[in-house]
């Protein structure tokens, strides 16, 4: 893929991750069947989209992983970041468990089993994370509501957006400005 030509130091793992999804990723159906043909442009390229918007050196939570987009691609590509993978689901969180031990990532990622909202409960304090991001998990303003607590007052939510981007950011925005008085 043109992707790996990008990204030399993480070709080689890039394409065991795309191995593991096509593999255990379609069986365990965390990815339907006929994704296989656009896990490069649809899943891996929008993952890697963050890779420069987010400062060297930070800890970033992936919420709602599922099969790991965007938290895994921007792991391999970007070694400086410690990215926790934040996944409720038994089955996703196991898949989780399994593509960053085969990858011999555990060094620099996490998997946590938690919803958003509960690790928020228990951060109360002080932000857990410097970069939240999450790909077709919410709308902005439900996800704004669920994690906010996470990041901020210093940090930063980066959700990967469809066409729903702009109203979903007017929404959100008005939380945003409650939470910030």
């Amino acid at each position: 893929s043109a992707l790996s030509s990008l990204y030399p130091q993480a070709a080689k793992q890039l394409n065991r991750y795309v191995d593991i999804l096509l593999d255990e990723g379609i069986t365990w159906g965390l990815l339907g069947p006929r994704e296989g043909e656009r896990v490069w442009t649809r899943h891996i390229a929008n993952s890697i989209a963050l890779v420069d918007a987010i400062p060297e050196g930070l800890h970033v939570a992936d919420i709602g992983s599922g099969a790991g987009l965007p938290g895994i691609p921007l792991a391999l590509v970007r070694p400086d970041l410690r990215i926790t993978l934040v996944e409720p689901l038994q089955r996703r969180a196991e898949f989780l468990q399994l593509a960053v031990g085969r990858l011999e990532m555990q060094d620099q990622v996490s998997v946590m089993r938690a919803r958003a909202e509960e690790l928020a409960t228990e951060s109360r304090h002080s932000a857990l994370f410097d970069v939240v991001t999450c790909r077709a998990v919410a709308p902005l303003s439900k996800l704004l509501r669920w994690t906010a607590d996470l990041f901020l007052p210093d940090g930063q939510l980066m959700a990967l957006k469809g066409q729903s981007a702009e109203q979903e950011v007017a929404k959100a925005s008005k939380i945003l400005a409650q939470r910030r008085c």
